[in-house]
């Protein structure tokens, strides 16, 4: 993510053209073992990848680790490539691992373009998917089907939580800048509707290019001039930051800030200055407590003093339960039946250190509390990332679409 500090990249060997990839853990029981084999699809070089990325991997590999600890029969082995945001390139990763790589359950996907397309490709497989760092709620909706599960956040609960909240603060009116590609219009829609529903409305909205030129004076600029209480931001990463950064610039105050995809990479990148006040929502947060710090301080040597975001403690957790599946099914089951491995994912609860206890419904979506959190101003700031105060916390029922209301046809 330029000018906001990338973790180093070294760990990463360039194979192809069109990816880089390595095995980043391996731990084989026996030489006769069969291996489940995970791959990480990530963005290592783009702006995303403070929220994906070198953290996603690492926190696979953790997840690994801890369950072959107390699984030592099952081998495992996480593999790693960067998609460089190109939806066609990530796809051609997908076939490769899926048809001679033995790949039997991929992660991360932090473009919903891409999501939307892999769905077919691990129903036709009869592979794997776990979305993890991927925004879309379509995943549970027109587009759920039996192979993939979307783990983290989605538009839906994001929208719901940040939108809700700025109501209550009598944020009546908004205005919503959005990145032009399938995530931006999905929260944009996502919100329009959440603030319409309680009585608000959308006095403007704007799309930017994706990827961009950095430059959001217009839309800042049009954004004051509608005069809109709160200021949105359906964009991300290196976007999100510019953005925050350009609307302290221009002396855009007095307004509410909301970014539904915000997360404490991009805080860090734009700093406190630029980003206090910013309302957004989120499934984690590095300081939440005693199990949320000493994640951080696990990934520290691999984020180069970077603290973990939500994608990353989701990939924690997506990935070990995919192994409790795996084991509950026996490897040889689930690496030939990945449909019958989401069955069973969904049939046993979820619970890791990160997300607390939950469970993954019949549409695909992983039920879990969900965080509003209120940027701190720089004198609030008391240490090193330092940078936020859970506002509340909502179970997720409560934000979540509820399962009758997306148009799966799996929702029973």
């Amino acid at each position: 993510m330029s000018g906001s500090g990338h973790p180093s990249r070294r760990h990463v060997l360039l194979g192809s053209a069109s990816a880089a990839m390595t095995a980043v853990f391996a731990r084989r029981a026996s030489a006769q073992a069969e291996t489940i084999r995970i791959g990480v699809l990530c963005d290592l070089n783009g702006p995303y990848s403070t929220m994906s990325g070198l953290g996603s991997i690492q926190a696979a590999k953790f997840a690994a680790e801890d369950f072959t600890r107390l699984n030592p029969d099952v081998s495992v082995e996480v593999v790693a490539a960067d998609f460089q945001l190109k939806p066609d390139v990530g796809l051609g990763i997908l076939r490769d691992w899926f048809d001679t790589g033995g790949v039997d359950c991929v992660i991360d996907f932090p473009m919903s373009a891409l999501a939307l397309g892999a769905t077919h490709l691990v129903k036709d497989r009869n592979r794997v998917a776990l979305f993890t760092a991927t925004a879309t709620d379509e995943l549970t909706g027109a587009a759920c089907g039996p192979n993939h599960i979307h783990w983290t956040y989605d538009t839906y609960a994001l929208a719901t939580l940040v939108g809700r909240a700025g109501i209550e603060e009598d944020g009546d009116t908004w205005f919503v800048i959005a990145a032009d590609y399938a995530m931006g219009h999905a929260m944009q829609r996502r919100i329009t509707a959440v603030v319409m529903a309680n009585g608000g409305k959308v006095v403007g909205s704007v799309a930017h290019p994706f990827p961009s030129t950095g430059d959001f004076a217009s839309y800042l600029l049009q954004a004051q001039a509608s005069g809109a209480k709160v200021i949105c931001f359906a964009n991300a990463g290196d976007d999100l930051v510019n953005c925050l950064k350009q609307a302290l610039e221009f002396g855009i105050r007095g307004r509410i800030m909301a970014a539904p995809l915000a997360a404490t990479p991009q805080v860090h990148a734009a700093g406190l200055p630029a980003a206090q006040g910013l309302r957004f929502a989120t499934t984690f947060y590095w300081d939440r407590n005693d199990a949320s710090r000493a994640f951080a301080r696990r990934m520290n040597p691999f984020l180069k003093g970077f603290k973990p975001a939500q994608a990353h403690a989701g990939a924690y957790a997506a990935t070990l339960h995919y192994l409790k599946a795996v084991a509950d099914l026996g490897v040889a089951r689930a690496k030939s039946d990945g449909r019958a491995t989401v069955a069973r994912m969904k049939a046993i609860p979820t619970e890791d250190p990160y997300f607390g206890k939950g469970y993954v419904r019949q549409d695909g979506r992983t039920i879990h509390d969900m965080l509003l959190l209120h940027v701190k101003s720089p004198a609030a700031s008391l240490y090193p990332w330092d940078y936020a105060d859970v506002a509340r916390v909502v179970p997720g029922e409560l934000v979540f679409r509820p399962l009758d209301a997306g148009g799966c046809r799996m929702a029973t």
